[in-house]
């Protein structure tokens, strides 16, 4: 292929290989933290009769100290891994609504990566996005695919690539 992206492997590229398994894991991580907050909420109800919330803001109020107890490090990991997906769907969000091609990005984003069900294959995803992209073939999908990780990629990271090393000491000079 002419422009080199027959070739192209996600897995094996530095500059996508991280926002490439971060929306692998997207849909499996979403769901554990559905699965790991319903348990955690389930455990709360049983054994204090009260949400997660509510006995965390009355222990706090009456000033206890939960450090290092198995409470509050689930409460930060449940946190934490919270932040990092809402990141991630903001920056899908950003992408959407302020990129040329943000639309369609989102789109074939959505379908591959973000959807709850996980499709059953190219074929699936192909049919679904026609309704929002007209006219699209396997090479199609598979360009504006890499085109969307990439941008996805500026948003998260940052524009850090070679190619914009050079533009950026032109404009701003080391001192």
């Amino acid at each position: 292929m002419r422009n080199g992206l027959s070739d192209w492997n996600p897995e094996e590229d530095p500059r996508f290989h991280d926002t490439y398994k971060f929306l692998r894991r997207y849909r499996d991580a979403t769901y554990s933290l559905k699965v790991v907050v319903h348990q955690m909420e389930t455990q709360f109800r049983l054994k204090y009769g009260t949400s997660v919330d509510e006995f965390l803001d009355s222990i706090y109020a009456a000033g206890a100290d939960l450090s290092g107890d198995n409470i509050e490090e689930r409460a930060k990991s449940i946190e934490r891994s919270n932040r990092m997906l809402k990141m991630l769907d903001s920056s899908v969000d950003l992408l959407r609504t302020n990129h040329k091609h943000g639309e369609q990005y989102y789109w074939i984003l959505y379908y591959t990566f973000l959807s709850p069900q996980k499709p059953n294959g190219t074929n699936e995803i192909l049919e679904k996005l026609r309704s929002h992209i007209s006219n699209i073939s396997y090479r199609t999908y598979y360009r504006k695919r890499h085109k969307a990780i990439e941008s996805l990629s500026t948003i998260l990271w940052g524009y850090t690539a070679r190619e914009t090393i050079e533009i950026l000491n032109i404009f701003f000079p080391e001192e």
